[in-house]
C-alpha cells in the first residue's frame, strides 16, 4: 500500500471510527432503555392480573359465604335435602341455580359427604352425579381457589372456582362455586395493541386467537403467571399459565429508522472524508513522491543528483539528509575506486609471485638432480641433463606463455583439444627430486578435455603442489588420476582426482580453502585453491573436496570431454 493510500485510510479510519462507535453506543442506550420501559410495563400488567385474581378469588369466597348462610337457615333445603321430602325435590334442583344468580356467580354446585350433586346451577343436570374429584382437588389448592373446567348444557366453561362447606343437621355439604375466568381475565388488556395477554390450559394451545402467534415471537418480552388448574376429567391436578407479552415491533421499526439515517450519515461522511483525505494525503505524498524519485536515479555510476530545499519541516530535513547522503557517497566512491585499484595491483602482484614460483619449481627440482648427479656420478651428467632437459624445456615455455597472458591482462588462453593424462604426465615429472613423496599415478586410457593448456597445467600443479605441502614432510602419497565418467544428465565428463595422505581439514577449513588469501601454512599466500577454484568454472569444470582430519584429502574436479569433432 502507497504511502498516500496509508494517509487517506488513516483520516477515513479517524473520520469514521468515532461516528460508528458514537451510533452504535446510541443504539445499544435506545434499546436498552425501550426494553426496560417494556418490561416494567409488562411486569405492571402481570402485577394488575395477580391483583385482579385475588379481588376476584375474594369475591368467590364472599359469594360462597353468602350461599353458606342462606342454607344455613333454609328450612325448605332440609326438608328436601335431609329430611328427604319429595315434594321439596324440586326445589332443591332448582336452589343452585337461583343461588349462583342472586350471588354473582357463574358456577355453582352442591355436594353431599359421599360427592354427590345434589343441585347444581350451571348444570341442572348433573344432580345425582357422583363427583369427589373437583372439591378434593379445590381444597388442595393454595387457599382452595382454582381454575376449573366445569360441563355445562352447551359447552365447557372456564371458571375461576372456590369451595366451601356448611352442616345442615347431621349432614355436611361441599359447596363448590366460581365466576367465568376468561372473560374476566382477559378484561386486563391494555388498549396497547403491542400489550397480550393469554390463558394457556394444559393440554390446549395458546387462548386469545390471533395472539398466539405474537406471544411466540422471538422478539418479545414475556411474562407468566402460573394459577392452579382442576380438571376433573384428568387424573392429576395440574397448572394453568397467563401469559403476558409484549412485542418488540415498535423498538424494532425505530432502530431500522436510526439504522437508516446512520447509513446516510456515514455515507455522506465518508464522502467528505475522503475528499478532504485525498486533498490532505496529496500535498502530504507529493514532495514525498518527489524525493523517492530523485532517490531512485542514484547509483555509483551517477551521484550528480541534487536535493535542493527551502522547507522547514520534516521533508526539508528529509532532503538536507538525502543532499549529505549523496555528498558522502561521492567521496566514498572515489576512495572506494582508488582502493580497488590499489587492490586490484595487489592481487596481481600474489598471483603473479606465485605462478611465478609454481613456474620455476620444476626448474629448481631438475637443478637439484643435476647438482646431486655431479656429486655422485659426473660420468653420468650428460645423460641425465639429457633426461631432464625437456622439464627445462617445458618450465621455459610455460612461463613464457605466462608472462603473455599477464601481459595481456588476461587469464584464459583459446581453449583446445588436450590430453589431461599428457599434463599430469609433464606435473609429475617436474616433481621429480621432492624428497619424502611418493607420488603414483592412476590415468584412464581417454582423458582428452577441451580446455587451455596453461589453465589446466595450472590446475593440474596447485592441487598437486597442496597436496605435497600436506604431507608436511613426515612422508607418505600422493596419487593423481583420471577417469571418464557419466554425469546425472548423461553427458560424458573427465575426472581428475587428487587425493594426498596428509594432516587432512576440519570443517571449518574445509568449508573456507576456496576464499582468497585463506591459508594455513606459515609461509603460504592462500592464493592457489582460490585461483583453482576460478581457472576450473573457466573451463565450465566443477571442483569438491572430500577430506577427513588427520587422514588426508582429496579433490576432485571433473571437466566436460572434449567431442570427436572438437578442434
Amino acid at each position: 500500500m502507497s504511502f498516500r493510500a496509508r494517509v487517506t485510510a488513516a483520516l477515513l479510519v479517524g473520520a469514521l471510527l468515532p461516528m460508528t462507535a458514537l451510533a452504535l453506543l446510541v443504539r445499544h442506550e435506545m434499546t436498552a432503555r425501550l426494553t426496560a420501559q417494556y418490561e416494567r410495563r409488562v411486569d405492571a400488567i402481570v402485577a394488575g392480573i395477580a391483583t385482579r385474581l385475588a379481588r376476584e378469588s375474594d369475591a368467590v369466597g364472599a359469594a360462597l359465604s353468602q350461599v353458606r348462610a342462606a342454607l344455613s337457615s333454609d328450612n325448605r333445603f332440609r326438608r328436601a335435602a335431609v329430611d328427604g321430602v319429595e315434594t321439596e325435590r324440586r326445589y332443591l334442583l332448582d336452589y343452585a341455580g337461583d343461588a349462583m344468580r342472586l350471588a354473582g356467580l357463574d358456577l355453582l354446585q352442591i355436594q353431599d359427604e359421599t360427592g354427590r350433586v345434589v343441585s347444581s346451577g350451571h348444570f341442572r343436570n348433573d344432580y345425582d352425579r357422583v363427583d369427589a374429584v373437583l372439591p378434593r382437588r379445590l381444597a388442595s389448592s393454595p387457599g382452595g381457589i382454582a381454575l376449573v373446567r366445569a360441563r355445562t348444557p352447551t359447552a365447557s366453561l372456564l371458571a375461576l372456582a372456590g369451595i366451601d362447606s356448611v352442616s345442615i343437621g347431621s349432614r355436611r355439604f361441599r359447596l363448590v362455586g366460581g365466576i367465568e375466568a376468561k372473560d374476566r381475565l382477559m378484561e386486563e388488556l391494555s388498549r396497547d395493541e403491542a400489550l397480550r395477554v393469554s390463558l394457556v390450559l394444559p393440554g390446549d394451545s395458546l387462548a386469545g386467537g390471533d395472539e398466539s402467534s405474537a406471544l411466540l415471537a422471538p422478539e418479545a418480552i414475556v411474562r407468566e403467571l402460573r394459577v392452579p388448574f382442576v380438571d376433573p376429567g384428568q387424573p392429576g391436578p395440574e397448572t394453568a399459565v397467563l401469559r403476558v407479552s409484549h412485542d418488540l415491533d415498535e423498538m424494532q421499526a425505530l432502530r431500522r429508522s436510526v439504522d437508516r439515517w446512520f447509513i446516510v450519515a456515514v455515507a455522506v461522511t465518508a464522502a467528505l472524508a475522503a475528499l478532504v483525505a485525498g486533498r490532505v494525503s496529496s500535498r502530504v505524498s507529493r514532495p514525498v513522491v518527489e524525493l523517492a524519485e530523485k532517490a531512485a536515479r542514484i547509483d555509483l555510476d551517477r551521484l550528480d543528483v541534487d536535493f535542493p530545499t527551502g522547507r522547514r519541516d520534516e521533508i526539508g530535513v528529509l532532503s538536507r539528509g538525502l543532499a549529505a547522503m549523496t555528498t558522502r557517497l561521492r567521496e566514498s566512491t572515489a576512495r572506494l575506486k582508488d582502493a580497488e585499484r590499489r587492490a586490484a595491483i595487489g592481487d596481481l602482484a600474489r598471483q603473479v609471485n606465485h605462478d611465478l614460483r609454481n613456474g620455476l619449481t620444476p626448474i629448481r627440482n631438475a637443478l637439484r638432480h643435476l647438482t646431486q648427479q655431479v656429486q655422485d656420478d659426473p660420468a653420468r651428467l650428460p645423460d641425465v641433463f639429457r633426461e631432464r632437459q625437456g622439464t627445462f624445456q617445458s618450465s621455459i615455455s610455460y612461463l613464457d606463455e605466462l608472462a603473455g597472458n599477464y601481459a595481456r591482462l588476461a587469464q584464459r588462453g583459446a581453449p583446445v583439444r588436450c590430453d589431461l593424462n599428457e599434463v599430469v604426465g609433464r606435473v609429475a615429472a617436474s616433481m621429480q627430486g621432492t624428497s619424502g613423496v611418493d607420488l603414483r599415478a592412476d590415468l584412464c586410457k581417454d582423458a582428452v578435455v577441451f580446455a587451455d593448456p596453461i589453465s589446466l597445467r595450472r590446475i593440474v600443479e596447485n592441487l598437486q603442489d597442496n597436496a605435497i605441502d600436506s604431507l608436511a614432510g613426515r612422508g607418505g602419497h600422493v596419487t593423481v588420476s583420471t577417469e571418464r565418467v557419466r554425469s546425472d544428465s548423461g553427458e560424458t565428463r573427465v575426472r581428475l582426482s587428487v587425493s594426498d595422505t596428509g594432516v587432512g581439514m576440519n570443517d571449518i577449513q574445509r568449508t573456507r580453502i576456496f576464499d582468497d588469501f585463506y591459508t594455513t601454512k606459515p609461509a603460504g599466500s592462500g592464493l592457489g585453491l582460490s585461483i583453482v577454484r576460478r581457472l576450473v568454472m573457466d573451463l565450465d569444470g566443477t571442483i569438491q573436496v572430500v577430506s577427513e582430519e588427520g587422514r588426508g584429502s582429496r579433490f576432485i574436479v571433473e571437466f566436460p570431454a572434449a567431442g570427436e569433432g572438437a578442434a
